[in-house]
């Protein structure tokens, strides 16, 4: 076997792979091309990034274009070619530990898993100021209530766990679910704003001077939220075993994906632009808003109970999807040893990483206490947002200086290298690396309309020091167990 077709990673050194151990009597590989391509779509597309676009106005529309091009565009380059030159279970984790050894891949890990722990209250705090405009008459006094948030993103985050726990061929379809529940909003915001325009004409002015990014420092920072928001296209790697023919259908997939994703940031900004001036537009409520206020203007008011339900959907199966992806990095890790044993260990009945998803379940909990603490509804949503981002970074600095130096490694004939070859492979790494290092720098500032800046840095770099602490502890504990494995059977 050559050096870019690696072996299957077998599940506690017993030559099986993950889709084997789950059910031998079904097949292997339970994504084929339309579930990858949804799976692209949930977690690619967060609606509330239209909503925060929004809010900072057409400037934003020319951010969208930069990002795609400083960031997406290299990140999903070299996520083809790695995913074709290795395509494991694990993904990020294979290209880390290849390329610069054990630490480096766990660490790589270890981030990408634990940025999705601020991630998940998030996403989940977007939804619920969702659900409120399905009866917004009877349920806004809520949008300040501290524990509605809280008591819905524990409810939403265990039942996305429960079905993966059963299994990944149940829970895609939470996933497949909440993309279709994606594209309906975006429609209804680009068809309403059409009509207004046509009827009233455009809320906001489309000209040079508005259209030119501010370069202060607050406008500055709000360019990583929409960097941010391309992030995603790599999660199906760390499933590859459980894709059907991954080395062809994660790069189709991730074209189409990839195109559904920017067009629905930037013509989705543009639709509310359109509806609402940007000073009226709330990074939490901002899409669902315009639609409202929209519905209003055009004569169609029972669209928003309908929009608001599918918003709320399509990232309660983002969440879900992040889930199931994420908990196969401690998975593959609890096999190598460098988490606990049990973090490698599938359910007896459902064959699923358990321990794992049950984990980062627990400890996103956690995180929905702690981003509430001592600060607003939208002051704990800018904490948790700044803490996904810069963890949710440090992995892509893994993911593209691997990315630079595998370029050592041969490619076999079946390998889908980046066009131009290994020069354009180099420029593309460092140009992704060198946005993404400018993009972790600008997340640890917080927003201007913080009223505790302070306790927002505090928390933000607080918060993901802690979460790299306990990562490096990991990791050296499993060297101590792999290099004593006679006194780690002794105490047990």
């Amino acid at each position: 076997m050559s050096d870019s077709e690696p072996s299957p990673i077998s599940v506690a050194g017993t030559g099986v792979s993950i889709a084997e151990a789950e059910d031998p009597s079904r097949p292997k590989r339970v994504m084929g091309f339309r579930d990858l391509l949804l799976f692209y779509v949930v977690t690619g597309i967060s609606l509330r990034w239209i909503a925060t676009a929004a809010a900072a106005g057409p400037s934003s529309i020319v951010i969208w274009i930069g990002a795609w091009l400083a960031f997406y565009t290299p990140l999903a380059l070299s996520v083809i070619e790695l995913s074709s030159r290795y395509p494991n279970e694990g993904g990020l984790y294979v290209w880390s530990k290849r390329a610069f050894g054990d630490f480096s891949g766990f660490m790589a890990a270890w981030t990408y898993w634990t940025s999705n722990l601020p991630y998940f209250p998030a996403v989940l705090y977007f939804a619920a100021s969702n659900v409120l405009y399905m009866r917004q008459a009877e349920w806004g006094y809520l949008s300040g209530n501290a524990t509605f948030y809280i008591v819905f993103a524990l409810l939403t985050l265990a039942a996305a766990t429960l079905l993966n726990v059963v299994g990944l061929d149940v829970g895609k379809w939470l996933h497949n679910v909440g993309a279709l529940a994606m594209w309906i909003p975006v429609l209804i915001v680009i068809g309403m704003g059409m009509v207004a325009w046509h009827r009233f004409g455009s809320a906001t002015t489309f000209s040079v001077h508005t259209m030119t990014p501010s370069v202060r420092l607050n406008n500055v920072i709000f360019w990583s939220v929409l960097t941010f928001a391309f992030g995603g296209c790599e999660t199906a790697s760390f499933i590859g075993e459980e894709i059907k023919n991954a080395r062809r259908t994660i790069p189709l997939a991730l074209f189409f994906g990839g195109v559904t994703v920017t067009f629905c940031y930037i013509v989705g900004t543009l639709g509310v632009l359109v509806a609402l001036p940007s000073s009226e537009v709330s990074s939490l409520q901002g899409l669902v808003q315009a639609i409202a206020k929209t519905a209003g203007r055009v004569g169609l008011p029972g669209v928003l109970p309908l929009a608001a339900f599918l918003i709320a959907l399509s990232n309660i199966g983002a969440s879900g999807a992040y889930l199931a992806a994420v908990a196969r990095l401690p998975f593959v890790a609890g096999i190598d040893r460098y988490l606990p044993p049990s973090f490698g260990a599938l359910h007896p009945r459902w064959g699923t990483p358990w321990v794992a998803l049950l984990t980062q379940t627990f400890i996103g909990a956690v995180f929905i206490f702690l981003g509430q603490a001592g600060t607003s509804v939208k002051g704990a949503y800018d904490v948790l947002v700044s803490m996904g981002v810069i963890t949710y970074f440090i992995p892509y600095l893994y993911l593209f200086a691997s990315m630079f130096a595998l370029q050592r490694e041969p490619a076999g004939s079946d390998v889908i290298r980046v066009p131009g070859g290994k020069p354009a492979a180099y420029v593309l790494s460092i140009l992704g690396f060198t946005t993404t290092v400018l993009t972790i720098a600008l997340s640890v500032l917080p927003p201007p309309d913080e009223p505790n800046k302070p306790l927002a840095v505090f928390k933000i770099v607080g918060g993901c020091g802690a979460l790299l602490g306990i990562g490096m502890c990991l990791y050296w504990a499993g060297k101590r167990r792999a290099s004593h494995p006679t006194s780690s059977i002794a105490a047990s």
